[in-house]
């Protein structure tokens, strides 16, 4: 298996050009998606709380203090009220968001502050040059050990699209390569800003690339493109993952970023994980929703699981 990972993820990438990905089959498949019937009552809780499991929770505004940041972390320890918790009998199951995700000057602040409060979940910060991914590899490499040194567990990178608009694929491989080499041990999620590349097969073939070069997640999107996480989006860069995985014995973590607001749509991001990758992928450790106010809304769901009624604008912290 080993002889093979090395040629398969050699850096000669002739093969990627005959790369084929059938777009109205993925289409249709996703329109299929999204008719998908909604869980009810305790199943629906259930995996609402999973989701709530693999949530990065994230601040990336230009407006963040160290006070914003404080209250962010707070939320990923409790991210659902205790008192719904015991309701559901899972007040003692360690429930939490799976990381807290900001930028790099802010990292130290959330470090402090989750090991002030006696608390595990990683920091992940976002970096290389995010969300433009317009800035020299200098800057990018530096920005990334910075932030590891601040002590983020887990980082963000975002690949230079114009590499995948102009077929230049050996150079986002050794792009990514190096990324992941500034990482150290750091775990390093590659954004592929999928919005902004074209083609479903140019998502299918920066997936496989950003993969071969050592990424431990493959992410859709900033959260700044003007489309972000889509269904067939997610369906091609699953694939990839599934058939990276059959060739090379290793799993890749999927995450969904941007425009993910309501529990549905989690839960539907669950359930394609479930169908195209199966149970294993369901944990943070191989899936992440990347999402600012999907908790909001997930909470309030909870609440009305527990109480028959929805919440008043007083009855949640906020997030």
């Amino acid at each position: 298996m080993k002889l093979f990972f090395f040629l398969f993820l050699s850096p000669e990438l002739g093969w990627i050009s005959k790369v084929y990905v059938n777009r109205p089959a993925v289409v249709r498949h996703a329109e299929q998606i999204k008719k998908w019937k909604t869980l009810k009552g305790n199943w629906q809780a259930a995996w609402l709380l999973k989701a709530v499991t693999c949530i990065d929770l994230t601040t990336l505004s230009g407006d963040d203090t160290p006070s914003n940041v404080q209250r962010l972390c707070f939320k990923a320890k409790h991210p659902i009220r205790e008192d719904l918790l015991k309701a559901l009998d899972m007040h003692d199951k360690g429930i939490t968001a799976a990381a807290v995700c900001v930028y790099p000057a802010r990292v130290s602040d959330a470090v402090n502050t989750l090991k002030a409060a006696g608390c595990n979940i990683p920091v992940a910060s976002v970096a290389a040059g995010f969300p433009s991914g317009q800035t020299p590899l200098e800057t990018k490499l530096a920005e990334i050990k910075l932030a590891v040194e601040y002590g983020a567990r887990e980082i963000d990178i975002v690949i230079s699209r114009s590499l995948v608009l102009t077929g230049q694929w050996e150079g986002l491989y050794e792009e990514i390569r190096l990324c992941r080499a500034a990482c150290g041990e750091a775990h390093m999620k590659t954004i592929l800003a999928t919005g902004e590349l074209g083609s479903l097969a140019n998502v299918y073939k920066a997936s496989m690339i950003a993969m071969m070069a050592g990424s431990d997640f493959i992410k859709t999107s900033t959260g700044k493109e003007v489309e972000n996480a889509t269904f067939p989006v997610g369906v091609v860069m699953m694939r990839a993952i599934k058939e990276y995985y059959w060739q090379t014995g290793y799993k890749v973590g999927f995450k969904p970023a941007g425009g993910i607001r309501t529990a549905k749509e989690a839960i539907t991001w669950l359930m394609l994980v479930k169908e195209e990758l199966g149970v294993e992928w369901l944990t943070p450790e191989l899936f992440r929703l990347g999402a600012s106010s999907l908790l909001g809304d997930i909470e309030q769901q909870i609440f009305y699981h527990v109480t028959g009624s929805y919440p008043l604008q007083h009855d949640l912290a906020m997030a």
